[in-house]
């Protein structure tokens, strides 16, 4: 197929790439800049010039392909406002490859996360079949319905929410931004007892999820980029403590905003979360380095920041 994806120079957008052209696709990849377009010519693809903010790019850049892969997201967490804000962006982005995409029968994938499910899964393992309310406007949620929406509108469209620790080298998500507050404050914390969980997955297991959803997901799908289930926060802690040689503390929750600050209401989220269905359904099977494992091999502690 020629896939058109976004987001494509990214930390997992490279990946995502490389396994779609090893698996004998053409990729086009959209680029905000010469630096950018360069990058995918480097890598072997091809590229598209334009940007979320162009909802005519995204437009065109669907139109000409077999299918797409949207992983470019404004990742603006400064406020609450910003990203509200960040999510519309989002949301208009998935319509304007939508209608690109309209009657055609062409595979469409879309990027959430599972973080959600802790609020609509309370106290249980979330799973693929935990679908947000209609009509809601909750970033990523709203997207997520107007994805699923598009299966009606013949396109194989469907939804792959990711653990929040996509992680491997190269990062610079929320774990290097934990590492970072642990250097800044001479302490690696946990909130209560540690013992909530955060699924994850190695960002290249994530890239062979997309390839295989991209594939052969039936339309409407919802999969979990999940390949363990729950890592007690304690013991990611416990890892950068160890990776740092600085102590590890519990800190209540009141404490948690002026350490963590807009990560604050995050590090306490139980969020067990099953990718069961979603490997059943794609034949998907992660085998790469777990996230203790990835802490452990040194790469998180070389000076490297997040993008937060």
């Amino acid at each position: 197929m020629r896939v058109f994806v976004t987001g494509a120079t990214g930390f997992i957008g490279t990946a995502v790439v490389q396994d779609l052209l090893e698996a004998g696709h053409t990729v086009v990849g959209l680029a905000r800049s010469d630096t950018a377009a360069a990058t995918l010519r480097a890598a072997g693809a091809e590229a598209h010039r334009g940007s979320l903010d162009d909802p005519g790019s995204l437009h065109d850049g669907a139109a000409a392909a077999d299918g797409v892969i949207h992983l470019a997201y404004r990742h603006d967490f400064s406020d609450h406002a910003a990203f509200v804000e960040a999510g519309e962006l989002d949301l208009r982005a998935v319509e304007a490859i939508g209608k690109a995409l309209d009657g055609t029968g062409k595979p469409f994938l879309a990027t959430s996360g599972t973080l959600p499910l802790a609020a609509m899964a309370p106290g249980r393992v979330g799973t693929e079949d935990v679908r947000a309310e209609p009509g809601t406007d909750r970033p990523r949620l709203a997207t997520e319905n107007a994805v699923v929406a598009l299966a009606g509108r013949g396109v194989r469209a469907s939804v792959v929410r990711l653990a929040p620790s996509v992680h491997g080298e190269g990062d610079r998500g929320f774990v290097p931004l934990l590492i970072d507050t642990a250097r800044a404050t001479g302490a690696a914390a946990y909130v209560g007892d540690g013992a909530n969980r955060w699924p994850a997955v190695h960002r290249l297991d994530a890239a062979r999820l997309f390839r295989l959803a991209l594939e052969t997901a039936p339309a409407g799908s919802v999969l979990h980029g999940t390949a363990e289930e729950g890592v007690p926060f304690r013991a990611v802690a416990e890892a950068i403590g160890a990776g740092l040689g600085v102590p590890v503390v519990g800190i209540t929750a009141e404490e948690a905003g002026g350490r963590f600050g807009f990560l604050s209401g995050m590090v306490p989220v139980d969020n067990p979360t099953s990718s069961a269905l979603t490997r059943e359904l794609v034949g998907w099977n992660p085998e790469r380095p777990s996230l203790l494992e990835d802490l452990g091999a040194g790469h998180y502690f070389s000076g490297r920041t997040s993008i937060f």
